[in-house]
């Protein structure tokens, strides 16, 4: 089993910066995908960007230039800058990690709050 604890949520006026972290440990494949996904009230899980474990990025439309993702593969940990936030980003943010297997087995934190005020 996998787990994964994010943290660094909080209530940011808008246009602040805020800065997620997310740990991952037990038992991690070695070849994953790790990333962050947000969901609204009343509204479906979106994702937000992922990273593989070599650093190829991808990101929604909504956040390229103002968000970027990175990790650190020996802390086995992933970060989101969120720069420029909007009231629109306000949403809980979890932590993802997909094993690179034929299972595609996913993981998924508990979530942290992201509240932009306008």
């Amino acid at each position: 089993q996998v787990q994964l604890v994010e943290s660094g949520g909080g209530l940011v006026q808008a246009g602040g910066s805020l800065r997620l972290s997310c740990v991952a440990s037990g038992r991690i494949f070695g070849r994953n995908t790790m990333g962050w996904y947000r969901q609204a009230g009343g509204k479906q899980r979106e994702l937000v960007a992922t990273i593989t474990g070599g650093g190829r990025t991808n990101y929604t439309d909504s956040v390229k230039g103002r968000f970027t993702i990175s990790r650190n593969n020996y802390r086995n940990t992933v970060y989101l800058q969120m720069n420029s936030l909007k009231p629109d980003d306000t949403a809980v943010y979890q932590c993802n990690l997909q094993e690179q297997t034929a299972l595609r087995i996913n993981y998924w934190g508990q979530g942290t709050q992201v509240t932009v005020s306008s």
